[in-house]
């Protein structure tokens, strides 16, 4: 993450998307480890991959600890407005903005569009005396640093003329002082670098989110403010406040009668630039054409750094209805704009074609039928992403069919070695895909069957399995189902059925356990035998010894009747005689 840039990648909240290469008009982003960065020397600051990056990875460079050490260290410090504040702050009026501004500490608020109207009149001149040939503004500083690197062969068709910003910087130290500091607020990253390269021009520039921020974090309410009678200075702007809608700078700088040989075009957005402007050559006979370019389709109302959407007609119709006059020419030009512009061309490591055969093949790409170029990976041909990985700028990982082809063979081999039955179907009860071992299951037709088509896909599972019920009943509650010990013939099942996608997709895991179930009863079996045998030595054990106790008992009893003293003689009388006679 480097914050130093204007532009930069919050690392841990951007994950595999690559949506900021498809859109990245210069390719400045470095993919590693599945998180994406930019690279300063590629990048020209647009702010583009901001707009659309989904998980707002994406920063500009907020500036505002800069801003406020400023104003700390120089009571002096002024504000460039960008004309394009109208559109971000639609319910509030001039004075009132001046006002809070001046309520953050700002000495005083001037409006870039000053500095606009003095670079038109300067362009406005140049044309009408130029040679035939292409002209192309020099008011974006993305647009130009684009040019300058990426269509070098046109950087000798840029107007050497400072930007809008930088002119008004001059402007504002001629009238109030050159101690006085300068910040730019507007909607543009790019001029960020504008400040980082010209540091004694520019102090700083922020963006209208930033401004927005910290209106909120002071409780300052611009709109809430009364009316008052604060002015923009030296002195308001006129017909450059048009500059913030697209062909708004070539509305100040077209002649009324305007000569046949002058063409006049707008070309807003840098993929458009590059479209019209590559390989192209000065225009044959006496033609002057000049192109007014835009990083920002529809121009700096749909900056990367403004609070809303911008560009919608309500935006386009603040900022001309703000505007009055049309025409910068014949505009005394008090301070100097001229600024030399040179190519400075991006000369990226050149691959050899064995180095992309290597890279293409080690996606799975062998031949020209494999390069899809689909663009998912953010380039737009196969070999494009190949040079970018030899160049380190991207991983394999980011072809989504080779990540696809991955996971399928991965998903196919544990299928097919998984040792139990697999099978995936699908809400209407047809099958997705299966193994070997699924078809082996059941009779030798659907054996036969699995044979001519691998995976048995589209097949109706209720022709194959007697218990297609419980692969319903688990679609439909999006619940797994679990039945042990079914059985199916001659054969006992485990069926573990489970969600994959709910009420549309479901997978299943059967195991056949059927020789499992026979050894566990064959076991059981042989501890009933054991169990037997011993009950029935046990017994036999019993019966031994209580017949030895028996014949023991009986000869104790005769040894101790032998030690007995004999009894008396019972002695009758004739009485008990007769009474036993009865």
């Amino acid at each position: 993450m480097n914050q130093s840039y204007p532009v930069y990648t919050e690392k841990n909240e951007c994950h595999d998307c690559y949506k900021c290469i498809r859109h990245c008009p210069s390719k400045a982003i470095r993919i590693k480890d599945g998180s994406a960065s930019v690279i300063p020397e590629l990048c020209v600051a647009c702010g583009l991959c901001v707009k659309v990056c989904p998980a707002g990875a994406k920063h500009i460079r907020e500036d505002l600890s800069r801003a406020r050490f400023l104003l700390s260290r120089n009571h002096k410090v002024y504000v460039s407005l960008a004309p394009s504040w109208r559109s971000a702050f639609r319910e509030v009026g001039p004075g009132q903005m001046v006002a809070a501004l001046k309520q953050l500490g700002f000495a005083g608020v001037g409006e870039t569009a000053l500095g606009a109207q003095a670079v038109s009149a300067e362009t406005g001149k140049m044309l009408h005396d130029a040679p035939p040939g292409i002209y192309i503004s020099s008011a974006c500083p993305a647009a130009v640093d684009y040019i300058r690197k990426y269509l070098p062969e046109h950087a000798g068709n840029i107007t050497q003329l400072k930007s809008p910003v930088l002119a008004h910087t001059m402007i504002l130290r001629r009238h109030l002082g050159e101690d006085i500091g300068v910040v730019f607020i507007g909607p543009c990253a790019a001029k960020k670098q504008e400040a980082d390269r010209h540091p004694d021009m520019l102090d700083l520039a922020l963006t209208f989110k930033t401004l927005q921020k910290w209106f909120e974090q002071e409780g300052i309410e611009p709109g809430r403010l009364p009316p008052n009678e604060e002015k923009f200075v030296p002195e308001a702007a006129e017909e450059g406040k048009i500059y913030a809608i697209e062909g708004g700078m070539i509305e100040t700088v077209r002649e009324e009668t305007s000569a046949a040989d002058i063409c006049y075009i707008t070309l807003s957005g840098l993929p458009h630039i590059d479209q019209v402007l590559s390989g192209e050559r000065a225009p044959g006979g006496n033609v002057r054409l000049f192109i007014e370019c835009l990083a920002c389709e529809g121009g700096c109302i749909n900056g990367p750094g403004m609070p809303g959407s911008g560009n919608k007609l309500s935006d386009i119709l603040a900022v001309a209805m703000d505007c009055r006059g049309r025409s910068s020419l014949g505009r005394r030009v008090e301070v100097p704009v001229a600024l030399p512009i040179r190519a400075e061309a991006v000369h990226e490591r050149q691959c050899s074609e064995k180095e992309i055969t290597a890279a293409l093949a080690a996606v799975g790409k062998y031949s020209k039928a494999d390069e899809l170029n689909c663009g998912g990976c953010g380039y737009q041909t196969c070999r494009g992403f190949a040079a970018a990985v030899v160049a380190g700028k991207a991983e394999p990982d980011m072809c989504l069919s080779y990540l696809r082809r991955l996971a399928q063979k991965k998903s196919n081999a544990l299928i097919k070695y998984i040792p139990a039955g697999v099978v995936i179907v699908d809400g209407e009860m047809r099958i997705v895909e299966c193994n070997l071992r699924f078809a082996a299951m059941f009779d030798d037709s659907t054996r036969i069957a699995y044979e001519a088509r691998p995976g048995l896909l589209g097949v109706d599972l209720r022709k194959i399995v007697p218990f297609a019920d419980l692969f319903e009943v688990a679609m439909a509650s999006g619940k797994d189902v679990c039945r042990e010990n079914h059985v199916m013939g001659d054969k006992i099942l485990d069926i573990d059925i489970f969600t994959v996608e709910p009420h549309r997709i479901v997978g299943a895991i059967l195991q056949d356990v059927t020789q499992a179930e026979l050894r566990r009863e064959q076991i059981s079996q042989k501890a009933r035998e054991v169990i037997m045998k011993n009950v029935i030595t046990v017994q036999k054990i019993a019966n031994y010894l209580g017949e030895h106790m028996a014949e023991t008992e009986i000869l104790l009893r005769e040894v101790a009747s032998g030690y007995e003293a004999p009894k008396p003689p019972v002695v009758k009388t004739v009485k008990d005689v007769a009474d036993d006679d009865r």
